[in-house]
């Protein structure tokens, strides 16, 4: 198989990256253009053996981090968007680590052979990235689950991320009132809970009243994932890994629009 037709599919996606990296589609597809040109001089450079959208996009990073201006923390014209503002708060291989994961969709191990560096320090990357994303939208967080360690083991994760735990629900009963009592700006809720009631259905009843981004953590992901609409944008499978759920709760409140930081009550 030709070079082109290796690499021609990912080009798409690359630019997508590239774009959010450098914050403008035109410095994304100078930097892309360079890689291509790269690869035009010296096709060794292109390892056939792995992953064509992997190999590509960890030549574009080693293109990218070359440039010592990427290495700095930006101090440019902020960009558009809420989220691009956020995503150019972030230290720059902390970012990088950030948007492969989140928006690129590559596990944790091929990412860290994109940005070529061993797991450990991929997953330091990640967790910064998760406290400065939640330095940025700290909000409080109510968790729904009828297993206390569980419980316990999520408001520690939450809290080590900046966040704040409001209060824990083990009943569908309990989730409601609290919910309408404290206002979370995030959910975090088991599906099947104490006395026999379902998560789903308490989320369903709090989203009635407001608007909350929700992280379903579950031992049950069939449930959930029947191939119809609507289907949870965030799921955690149990049991789960620490680092998965410091990056999904980092994925909710950086690209949720409903995202806020806690609301001051008024006397």
């Amino acid at each position: 198989m030709s070079l082109s037709s290796l690499i021609g599919p990912q080009i798409p996606l690359l630019r997508r990256y590239a774009r959010a990296l450098s914050g403008s589609q035109a410095s994304g597809d100078s930097y892309v253009a360079a890689v291509l040109e790269a690869l035009l001089a010296d096709p060794s450079l292109f390892d056939r053996a792995a992953e064509p959208r992997g190999e590509i996009y960890r030549l574009f990073s080693l293109v990218w981090n070359a440039m010592p201006l990427n290495g700095r923390p930006s101090e440019g014209k902020p960009m558009g968007s809420q989220t691009d503002s956020r995503l150019e708060s972030l230290t720059p291989l902390p970012r990088q680590a950030f948007l492969l994961t989140a928006v690129e969709g590559f596990d944790p191990d091929k990412a860290a052979r994109i940005l070529g560096v061993g797991r450990p320090e991929f997953d330091a990357m990640i967790d910064r990235a998760g406290r400065e994303i939640g330095a940025q939208v700290a909000t409080t967080v109510m968790i729904i689950e009828d297993e206390p360690l569980i419980a316990m083991d999520l408001e520690t994760l939450v809290e080590s991320l900046g966040h704040k735990v409001v209060g824990m629900a083990r009943t569908r009963a309990e989730a409601v009132a609290l919910a309408r009592a404290s206002r979370p700006g995030l959910v975090l809720a088991d599906i099947r809970l104490a006395d026999g009631s379902s998560g789903l259905d308490a989320v369903n009843e709090i989203l009635e009243s407001f608007g909350v981004p929700v992280i379903f953590i579950t031992a049950y992901p069939e449930s959930l994932l029947t191939g119809q609409r609507p289907e949870p944008a965030f799921l955690i499978s149990k049991p789960f890994r620490s680092e998965t759920v410091k990056a999904i709760v980092s994925q909710a409140m950086f690209f949720n629009e409903l995202a806020r930081p806690p609301q001051r009550r008024t006397a």
